[in-house]
C-alpha cells in the first residue's frame, strides 16, 4: 500500500490533505513536531510520526517506507540550506519516490522567496517532484488577518490597487491528493489560482455583503505594514515574506488566472464569496 508522509499536517493545507487522504486507499502519516497539539487539531484516528526539520534524530524513522512526501515549508524556517535541505537529503537517502511540494505563485521567477530555493534544491537532488505553485490562500484571511477583520473591520495589507487570484486551500488540497495518489503526475508544476482576480477593495465589499457589517481595506505602505506586524511580535522572516507577497500584488504580478485547478478537479475553483460564507463564523 502507498505510504504518504504529510508535513505541515496541522496547517491550513496539511490538515485538509490529511482529511482527504484518509478516504483514499493509502497509508497516510502526519509528520508532527508537537503530538498533543496535533491530536487536538486532527483527532485521534490519524497515524502520527514525530518529525522536526531542525532535529536530525527524527528524520530516518519518519521516512522509513515512505513512497511519497507532501512537503510544506514551516513559515518560521527561511534558511533553506540550513533548515530544510538536510531533511530533504535524508528523504533521498531513504528512497522517497516523489515529493509534492506546496510552493507559491511565481516561485519560478522570484528567487528571493524560500520556496524558489526549495524547488531548485529538490531538482538538484533528482527526486521526482510536483510543485504546486499556489496563489494567495483565502484562508489567510481567517488566520493571519482574522483579528483585523473581526475586531477592527479592516483588511490591513500593502497590496495597493493590485488584483489577486485568491485560491481556497480546499482546492489546493484536492489537487495535492490527486497528484499524490493518481498516476500521471510524476514531475512538473501546476499553477493553482482561483477563477477570478480581485482587488482588496473588492474583497472588502464581498466581506461587507456577506457579514452584514462594514469591512474596509486599509492600504498601508510596506514600511507601515512591516512595523505593525513586527509590533504584533510575528517572526521577522514571516513578516518579510508576507510583505514580499503583498508587494507582488501591488506590482500587478498576482492577478494571473490559470485553468489548472479546473482541469485537475473537473469543476471550477471555489469563489471568494463561497469561502467567506463557509467561514463566516471566524469573523462574527
Amino acid at each position: 500500500m502507498l505510504k504518504i508522509l504529510v508535513t505541515g499536517a496541522t496547517g491550513n493545507v496539511g490538515r485538509e490533505v490529511i482529511r482527504l487522504l484518509l478516504n483514499q486507499n493509502c497509508h497516510v502519516c502526519a509528520a508532527v513536531k508537537n503530538l498533543d497539539n496535533a491530536k487536538q487539531i486532527l483527532g485521534s484516528n490519524v497515524h502520527y510520526i514525530p518529525f522536526d526539520f531542525t532535529n536530525s534524530n527524527t528524520w530516518a524513522s519518519a521516512f522509513v517506507g515512505v513512497n511519497k512526501l507532501f512537503l510544506v515549508r514551516p513559515p518560521a524556517l527561511a534558511n533553506v540550506r540550513k533548515d530544510i535541505a538536510p531533511a530533504l537529503r535524508a528523504a533521498k537517502q531513504a528512497k522517497v519516490e516523489q515529493i509534492v511540494f506546496l510552493s507559491i505563485l511565481g516561485a519560478d521567477r522570484n528567487s528571493f522567496v524560500p520556496h524558489s530555493k526549495i524547488e531548485r534544491y529538490i531538482e538538484q537532488l533528482g527526486i521526482p517532484a510536483i510543485f504546486l505553485r499556489a496563489s494567495f490562500f483565502m484562508q489567510n484571511l481567517n488566520t493571519v488577518h482574522r483579528e483585523d477583520i473581526k475586531t477592527r473591520g479592516e483588511l490591513f495589507m500593502p497590496a495597493g490597487n493590485g488584483k489577486t487570484s485568491f485560491i481556497d486551500v480546499r482546492d489546493i488540497a484536492a489537487v495535492a491528493v490527486r497528484t499524490l495518489v493518481e498516476d500521471g503526475h510524476s514531475q512538473g508544476a501546476y499553477t493553482l489560482t482561483g477563477g477570478e482576480a480581485l482587488t482588496y477593495y473588492e474583497v472588502a465589499d464581498i466581506f461587507t455583503a456577506v457579514l452584514g457589517k462594514p469591512i474596509r481595506y486599509i492600504n498601508p505602505s510596506v514600511l507601515s505594514f512591516v512595523a505593525q506586524m513586527f509590533a504584533r511580535r510575528l517572526p521577522l522572516s514571516f513578516v518579510f515574506i508576507m510583505a514580499a507577497i503583498y508587494t507582488t500584488a501591488r506590482l500587478g504580478l498576482a492577478d494571473s488566472i490559470t485553468l489548472d485547478v479546473e482541469q485537475l478537479l473537473l469543476r471550477p475553483p471555489l469563489t471568494l464569496r463561497q469561502y467567506i460564507e463557509d467561514y463566516q463564523q471566524f469573523w462574527q
